[in-house]
C-alpha cells in the first residue's frame, strides 16, 4: 500500500511541474496575430498553429492526470490504518470462569447445623 502511495505522490508532482512548465512556454492570446504576420512560428517544428494545439492538448492530459491523482491522495489520505495492540491483538482474550459457590442461605445454615452429628 505505500508502495502505490508513494507511486501515486511522483506521478502528482510530476504532472504538476509539466503543467506548470507548459502553461508557461505556451503563448498568450495576443502572440497569435504576430505569428499571422510573419512572427517567424511559421517555421517551427508544428508549424504556426500545431504548436499551441500540441501544448494545449499536452496542458489538458497533464491537467486530467493531476486531477486523478489528487483524488487518489484524497482517498489514502481518508483511509485510517486500524490501531493495533502488537502480538496481544491476535491472541483471543482469555476468559475466567470462577466455580459455582452454593448460596449460604439462613435455611441451609440451620439444616447443615441439624445433620451434623454431635
Amino acid at each position: 500500500m505505500n508502495i502505490l502511495f508513494g507511486t501515486i505522490v511522483v506521478v502528482h508532482v510530476l504532472a504538476a511541474i509539466g503543467i506548470i512548465g507548459l502553461v508557461l512556454i505556451q503563448h498568450g492570446k495576443g502572440a497569435d496575430m504576430g505569428a499571422a504576420f510573419g512572427g517567424g512560428a511559421s517555421g517551427s517544428l508544428f508549424g504556426a498553429t500545431g504548436s499551441a494545439n500540441f501544448l494545449s492538448r499536452t496542458t489538458a492530459v497533464l491537467a486530467a492526470v493531476f486531477f486523478l491523482t489528487s483524488l487518489g491522495l484524497t482517498y489514502f489520505g481518508t483511509q485510517r490504518p486500524k490501531a493495533s495492540a502488537g502480538v496481544m491483538d491476535a491472541t483471543p482474550p482469555a476468559t475466567v470462569t470462577a466455580p459455582a459457590v452454593p448460596e449460604k442461605s439462613e435455611e441451609n445454615k440451620d439444616s447443615k447445623a441439624s445433620e451434623v452429628p454431635k
